[in-house]
């Protein structure tokens, strides 16, 4: 809700007890009243959001110690002061009582004069910030160890650091009634298409919402397909997969007070690479590549395969090993889909404790409630010695998926896939499966398709996602696309 509009005057006291009323008289916010040469003057700012030592030497000591120089072709003293003490800074003039405030609650300084409307709005803005670290999500053998934070102009600095091209834009945006988050985008000019920018601005321009704290409020706001498990728009912390993905043709979306950027259009098949695949060389990352789609497959479809075979189709499973598992599952008092049930949901309630406990206990916690849990139903005879193995094997595979989010979905759909498989075997893990691909290929992020760039109407994707062919190779076809 914003504020009513309030008209200043050239009263210093009236426009101090306007502000008061319009700030409901924070304890946080400062007036300092002072006088040079006959001038009176007001400043006002709140504490904590501007750097008061550079307040203090640029502004306080020339004009309180050092007197102000003489000017006589600069009438206004405000005017005065911004070309002759502010000359580098950002300095903006406001007269209306709903800029002035915005100016103050996000860090500026308001001079006002004795005999003047026109306030001063002199950006002195300074917040605790993190230093800039290793993300703890998205660690890699090799490559860059910096990371995001929560400061949008050090993460925007990020990206042009590593991008120092004049054709980098970047679109500014306020987002939230009460929170007036800052939020830019970031694309390359003549390499992302103009439709899908187009887009994004559109997308954001329309949010209407109370307050924005972190970018999963624009997330939301702005995917295709809210309801899908399936994420639609990436979130990173390195800068160096927000800058790959601008020379890719994508936008970064940078928010204000969080250190994940999103980046969009999303693809399938970006959930499935990391950063790091293209720091390596080509051979070792399509082996790396190939071992996360059997991954995928097994954090998926191990547990439903497991109960299908077990339960409908026993004579597909080899002699030895069927008297294996019918020896361990003797004395079980459950079927096998809800013995999976039961055991993927204490796997999840596990992982879901090592992330909210302290980090000094939280990964001893879940490591050592899975052994003591595990064994201890095995013993009981609750739980079969195979189902443990096989909903471990599962979770492992879920940990190596690069993207958190993307990990998330295939959580979520492991469950009805366990119970297609527990009513109908395996031709209800068919039946989950290819709707699963229906729903895939029906997806689309910012006008992409999801499944982008296998496709009938696309070649050459095979250089970079059933492996990943040298960098020369990869040159080549995009070179070949460019001219296209």
């Amino acid at each position: 809700m914003r504020s009513a509009q309030k008209v200043f005057t050239s009263d210093l006291a009236e426009n101090e007890a306007i502000l008061r009323e319009l700030l409901h008289d924070s304890s946080d916010l400062v007036f300092s009243k002072f006088q040079i040469g006959g001038q009176k003057l007001l400043l006002v700012y709140v504490e904590g959001l501007c750097d008061t030592k550079l307040v203090e030497q640029i502004i306080l000591k020339p004009l309180i110690y050092q007197g102000f120089p003489v000017c006589e072709d600069i009438p206004p003293f405000t005017q005065k002061v911004h070309r002759l003490l502010l000359p580098v800074l950002r300095v903006s003039s406001a007269v209306n009582s709903e800029a002035i405030v915005e100016g103050v609650l996000t860090g500026n300084v308001a001079l006002f004069a004795a005999g003047e409307s026109e306030v001063l709005l002199a950006d002195f803005q300074h917040y605790q910030e993190r230093n800039v670290e290793e993300p703890s999500t998205e660690s890699v053998v090799r490559g860059p160890r910096d990371g995001f934070t929560e400061s949008l102009r050090v993460n925007t600095s990020l990206i042009r650091r590593r991008l120092s091209t004049p054709h980098l834009v970047n679109k500014a945006f306020q987002v939230g009634e009460q929170t007036g988050t800052k939020v830019e985008i970031l694309y390359l000019q003549g390499v992302a298409k103009p439709s899908i920018v187009e887009e994004v601005i559109r997308r954001i321009s329309q949010i209407k919402i109370n307050g924005v704290l972190e970018s999963g409020y624009i997330e939301e706001m702005i995917e295709d397909t809210p309801y899908s498990p399936f994420p639609q728009i990436q979130n990173t912390e390195r800068p160096d997969v927000v800058c790959g993905a601008l020379l890719e043709g994508k936008v970064a979306i940078v928010t204000a007070n969080t250190p994940f950027v999103l980046i969009v259009p999303m693809t399938f098949w970006s959930g499935l690479q990391a950063s790091e695949d293209y720091y390596e060389r080509a051979i070792y990352t399509t082996l790396v590549r190939w071992v996360r789609y059997c991954m995928f497959l097994i954090a998926l479809l191990l547990p439903s395969i497991y109960v299908a075979l077990t339960t409908f189709h026993p004579q597909i499973i080899p002699t030895v090993l069927l008297i294996s598992i019918a020896a361990a599952r003797e004395g079980v008092p459950f079927p096998a889909v809800v013995e999976a049930i039961l055991m993927e949901f204490m796997f999840e309630a596990l992982r879901e404790a090592g992330v909210r406990l302290p980090k000094a206990i939280g990964s001893a916690v879940s490591i050592v409630g899975a052994l003591v849990i595990g064994q201890s139903a095995v013993a009981a005879g609750i739980i079969s010695a195979p189902m443990v193995i096989v909903v471990a094997t599962t979770g492992i595979a879920s940990f190596g998926i690069p993207r958190y989010n993307l990990g998330t979905a295939l959580r979520i759909l492991r469950f009805p896939m366990l119970l297609l498989a527990g009513f109908i075997g395996i031709y209800g893990i068919l039946v989950g499966f290819t709707a699963i691909l229906i729903h895939l290929s029906c997806l689309n992020s910012f006008g992409i398709p999801y499944l982008t760039p296998v496709s009938s109407e696309t070649t050459g994707f095979t250089q970079d996602i059933i492996f990943r062919a040298p960098r020369r190779s990869l040159l080549r076809q995009s070179k070949k696309r460019t001219e296209k």
